[in-house]
């Protein structure tokens, strides 16, 4: 069994037996931590356990122009507004509109 990586979007290695005996503790760690965890039998790579967040980055990217607005809104500090802030917002930028 290879040891674990440590930090932030790191690789965690661990054999099978260890996985059955921690998986609540690896569960809480991969979501937590941000990390992958390897899972080996018998010294060979056999699966992959990711948080949900990392799986759906994978399965579904974000579009490029939905990172460029979110960049930009957490620029201008608008990423914090709530909904009512922007329902606001929208009903005063349609009022000026007629």
């Amino acid at each position: 069994m290879a040891s674990p990586a440590t930090g932030k979007g790191s690789t965690i290695i661990v054999s099978a037996l260890r996985v059955r005996a921690n998986f609540g503790r690896l569960l809480r760690q991969i979501e937590n931590e941000r990390q992958s965890l390897v899972i080996e039998k018998r010294g060979r790579p056999k699966a992959v356990l990711l948080s949900i967040r990392e799986y759906v980055k994978l399965a579904a990217p974000e579009p490029e122009v939905l990172k460029v607005i979110g960049q930009e809104s957490q620029r201008k500090g608008t990423s914090a507004l709530s909904a009512r802030q922007i329902e606001r917002i929208i009903r005063t930028a349609r009022k000026s509109k007629r």
